[in-house]
C-alpha cells in the first residue's frame, strides 16, 4: 500500500486510477491533433488546448468517483461496472454541449469533443478490461503470514482475504498451526511457508507474545529482506481507523503521526476561515426561504443553540437551523436522534437529508469555536457517559470538532454506544493522520456524500 495525504491506498487502486488518468488524457490529444492536423501546435501550446485537456481529464475522473467506480465493491459487478462506465461521457457530453452553447469560443471546435468522447469511452472499456486481466496476475499481489492465534488475529486474515482489491494474499497463519500454539511449533510453520512460498510480509498479530514470539526467526526474515509490521498499523492502513480493543497506550505515544506543527495550525485554521466564508455567501440567497419554511411548519425558534464540547473539553454553544419540535427534550432529556425519530419536523427532515440545517455551524467556524474538518461535536452529557465506557474517548478533544470529518464520511450517523466507539476509531485515525491534503480529501468526499443525499439522518 502507498501513503498519500496520510491516507493508505492499495497500489491496485492507485494502478486503475493514473492508468485512467493517463488514457483520457491521451484520447484528447490524440482527438485534437486527428481533427487539427495542421493547426494543432498552436491550438496546444498558444489557445490553452492543454489546460482545457486537463481539465476535462479532471472532470472525466469527478464523475467516475461520484459514480464510484472507483469504490472495490463495484469491481465485480461487471453489469452495473459498464452501465456505469457509459454513464461518464454521457454526463460529460451534455455538460460540454451546454458550455458550448454558453461559451461557443471555450471549446476546441471541428468536433473534436465528440471525437474525444468516443475514444474515451473505447479507452475506458479497454483499459477495465486489461486491468482487470492484470488484477488476476502475480505483479500487483503481495503475499503475507499473519502470526497469531487470537480473535484479532482472525479478524485480520478474514479482512485481508475479503478485500480482494488490496492485492494480498495470505499464505498461511499461526491458526492451522497443528497442535499446540507453542513457541516452537509457530517457528517451524512460518519458515516451512517462508521456505515452499514467497511471503513478502509478516504481521505481528499476537495478543500475548511471552514465551510464544519467535523472536529469533523473525530476526533472520528481517535481515532477509521480509517485512514485519505490527496488527494495529496494518488494520489501520487496510480500514482507514484505529481500533481501540487492544490498543496499548504505548502505541500511541510511541507511534508516528499526533503531532501538529504551528504551521500546520495556523493554514488549516486561514483555510477553514475561508472555506467557511465562501460557503456562506454560496447558501445566503437560500437562508430567507429556510427561515420561511421552518416558521410555517412549526411553531418555535428558527435557530437552535446547543452545548457542545470542543478543543480541551472547552464547552461552546453550537447553532442549527431547528429540524425538532420545541420541546423535543422536555420529558426525556438529552436523547439521541433516532430513524424515523417522531420529534423531527417534516421541514426537519428535509434539511437533515439536505444538511442545510448545519449552515448556522459556519459561524461557529468563523468565530473559532469549530474546525471545518474535524471530530463530530459531541453534547457535555454523552462526553462524560461515552468517556466512562469507551477507552480513549476523550482524545476526540486534542482538535477543534468539525462541520465534517473523516469519521461522518466512513460511517453512518450513530445513535449508540457501539456507533460511538466505531466512530471513535475514525476521528483516532483523523487525529493521528491529520494533515491539509486529508481535509480536502474529506471536504471533497463531503461533497459528494450531500450532492447524492448518502448517510443522512
Amino acid at each position: 500500500m502507498i501513503r498519500l495525504f496520510n491516507v493508505y491506498y492499495p497500489i491496485r487502486t492507485l494502478v486503475l486510477l493514473g492508468g485512467e488518468a493517463l488514457l483520457v488524457w491521451i484520447s484528447f490529444l490524440v482527438a485534437t491533433i486527428w481533427q487539427h492536423p495542421e493547426s494543432a501546435y498552436v491550438l496546444l501550446n498558444y489557445e490553452g488546448g492543454y489546460l482545457k485537456i486537463v481539465v476535462a481529464t479532471v472532470a472525466v475522473l469527478i464523475f467516475s468517483h461520484l459514480f464510484d467506480l472507483y469504490e472495490p465493491v463495484q469491481w465485480n459487478e461487471r453489469g452495473e461496472l459498464y452501465f456505469r462506465l457509459l454513464m461518464v461521457p454521457g454526463i460529460l457530453a451534455l455538460l460540454t454541449a451546454a458550455l458550448a452553447y454558453i461559451f461557443p469560443n471555450l471549446l476546441i471546435g471541428n468536433n473534436t469533443v465528440v471525437l474525444a468522447l468516443l475514444l474515451v469511452t473505447a479507452t475506458l472499456f479497454t483499459w477495465r478490461l486489461a486491468y482487470a486481466w492484470l488484477a488476476q496476475g502475480p505483479y500487483l499481489r503481495e503475499r503475507v503470514y499473519v502470526l497469531g492465534t487470537g480473535e484479532r488475529a482472525q479478524r485480520l486474515v478474514n479482512g485481508l482475504r475479503t478485500r480482494t482489491e488490496l492485492g494480498v494474499e495470505v499464505a498461511g497463519w499461526s491458526g492451522n498451526v497443528e497442535g499446540a500454539p507453542t513457541r516452537e511449533a509457530i517457528a517451524a510453520h512460518l519458515m516451512e511457508l517462508i521456505r515452499g512460498h514467497r511471503v513478502h510480509r509478516v504481521i505481528v498479530a499476537m495478543e500475548d507474545r511471552r514465551g510464544t514470539l519467535p523472536v529469533m526467526e523473525m530476526l533472520h526474515l528481517r535481515l532477509n529482506g521480509v517485512k514485519i509490521e505490527e496488527a494495529t498499523s496494518w488494520l489501520e492502513k487496510i480500514s482507514g481507523r484505529i481500533e481501540v480493543d487492544n490498543l496499548y497506550p504505548s502505541w500511541l505515544i510511541f507511534a508516528e503521526g499526533f503531532r501538529f506543527s504551528a504551521t500546520f495550525l495556523v493554514v488549516r485554521r486561514l483555510i477553514a476561515i475561508l472555506a467557511s466564508a465562501v460557503l456562506l455567501l454560496v447558501v445566503l440567497p437560500i437562508i430567507p426561504f429556510v427561515i420561511l419554511a421552518i416558521k410555517l411548519d412549526s411553531s418555535g425558534s428558527v435557530l437552535y443553540r446547543q452545548k457542545r464540547v470542543g478543543l480541551g473539553g472547552k464547552v461552546f454553544y453550537c447553532y442549527k437551523f431547528r429540524t425538532m419540535r420545541q420541546d423535543a427534550e422536555s420529558d426525556t432529556g438529552p436523547t439521541w436522534a433516532g430513524d424515523d425519530d417522531p420529534r423531527i419536523t417534516r421541514v426537519g427532515k428535509f434539511l437533515r437529508k439536505s444538511r442545510l440545517d448545519e449552515i448556522p455551524q459556519l459561524w461557529c467556524v468563523v468565530k473559532g469555536d469549530m474546525a471545518f474538518v474535524g471530530p463530530r461535536p459531541e453534547r457535555p452529557e454523552f462526553v462524560e457517559m461515552l468517556s466512562k465506557v469507551i477507552q480513549y474517548y476523550p482524545v476526540r478533544s486534542a482538535v477543534r470538532p468539525g462541520i465534517t470529518g473523516w469519521a461522518q464520511v466512513k460511517y453512518k450517523y450513530g445513535n449508540t454506544v457501539e456507533d460511538s466507539k466505531e466512530k471513535l476509531q475514525y476521528d483516532l485515525y483523523y487525529i493521528k493522520n491529520a494533515s491539509l491534503g486529508l481535509d480536502l480529501m474529506i471536504m471533497f468526499q463531503t461533497v459528494k456524500i450531500v450532492l447524492l443525499g448518502r448517510g443522512a439522518q
